[in-house]
């Protein structure tokens, strides 16, 4: 197994102890519209999201003529067919150079799905520097062979798969590069949190030595940012200008508000992880000398007196000896006088013991 636990994307370093990768996935929530698609670029970048991701699709190469001539009638429906709707959310191949330009001004990281050979080939000519592949083609292996030869870094989301696909998947990219992020994801919408399996992360990174994320669906913010904390270097949602659209992706998307508070929840959730090491803060000293217990005379001992265990108390401040001297006290003769309360000092512990 390569044991490279992070992967170069662009200028940014991916993985341990990097900052989590968050990208907003646009997806097909332009709804078609060139203008929606650059308002949605605008607004990912405004809120700190680290990549903006669309949708490539050759529609007429990816469905059977049955699906596309399906009927497709609903609230969410673009078109009398399937077919139909499909071919609406599609932005023009001309919209792809103006979308990625305008991204790369407002300093956030193109990225887009390629759900074909043809749209493979369209965005490695388009330049984008890495690829993402949906859930959907963990399977098509000959898409992945042609992404993979492309030597670019690839974010493989793995929803709806086994392990043994995903294995045949990372195989096939491994046999040109190792630049994998290995998504954990969950193919319904939105996904309901018993489905999600957040442990799932441990378990691709040990079996397949990758870096790991997590493409998620499920309505909120409070899982993508529990993924963080269990390892994931990035994270992707769904996000929308209005959750209310029609359209299939909008509800199991975060509006503009709600996608800040996830950039800024990971944030202070990678804060929080800090470092494995378990020391005493300088921020924490204050509090320890007010409140931690130390060794003080439960009652009024005379100098001479023998020490023994109920002439002793426990009791803050804790600026005194620490209660792992107690046999190391008792037994002894105070040398001077102690009041009710008062702390016994450090030097208690080398007063002579009674024979």
């Amino acid at each position: 197994m390569n044991a490279v636990k992070t992967i170069q994307l662009g200028k940014r370093v991916i993985g341990d102890g990097q900052p989590c990768f968050i990208v907003a996935e646009a997806g097909v929530n332009h709804n078609g519209s060139v203008a929606e698609a650059k308002q949605l670029i605008k607004v990912a970048s405004e809120i700190n999201a680290d990549a903006v991701k669309f949708q490539k699709r050759t529609v007429e190469d990816i469905l059977t003529r049955e699906a596309l001539q399906r009927p497709y009638v609903g609230p969410n429906s673009y078109g009398a067919t399937y077919g139909e709707h499909r071919q609406k959310l599609e932005l023009p191949d001309v919209a792809y150079q103006e979308l990625k330009q305008y991204a790369e001004a407002r300093k956030i990281f193109f990225l887009a799905s390629a759900w074909d050979l043809k749209s493979a080939e369209f965005l490695d000519t388009l330049g984008v520097q890495a690829f993402k592949i949906a859930s959907a083609d963990v399977t098509n292996l000959p898409l992945l062979e042609r992404i993979a030869h492309t030597r670019k870094p690839v974010l493989l989301s793995s929803g709806m798969s086994t392990l043994e696909e995903i294995g045949e998947a990372l195989d096939v990219i491994r046999a040109c590069h190792d630049q994998i992020v290995l998504l954990h994801c969950v193919s319904t919408y939105p996904t309901e949190p018993e489905d999600i399996n957040l442990r799932v992360l441990r378990t691709l990174r040990e079996t397949f030595d990758v870096v790991v994320g997590y493409s998620g669906h499920e309505q909120g913010i409070v899982v993508s940012q529990a993924a963080v904390a269990l390892g994931a270097a990035v994270v992707e949602r769904h996000f929308t200008l209005d959750w209310t659209a029609r359209g299939p992706d909008h509800e199991a998307s975060l509006q503009p508000d709600g996608f800040k508070k996830l950039v800024t929840g990971i944030r202070k959730v990678e804060q929080a992880l800090g470092r494995p090491e378990k020391t005493i803060l300088e921020s924490e000293l204050t509090v320890r000398h007010r409140l931690a217990k130390s060794i003080v005379a439960g009652m009024e001992i005379h100098r001479g007196t023998v020490i023994s265990p109920e002439m002793l108390a426990l009791k803050s401040p804790g600026t005194g000896l620490k209660s792992s001297y107690l046999n190391e006290v008792i037994g002894t003769v105070a040398e001077q006088h102690l009041k009710l309360d008062e702390l016994l000092p450090l030097d208690a512990i080398k007063w002579k013991r009674s024979h």
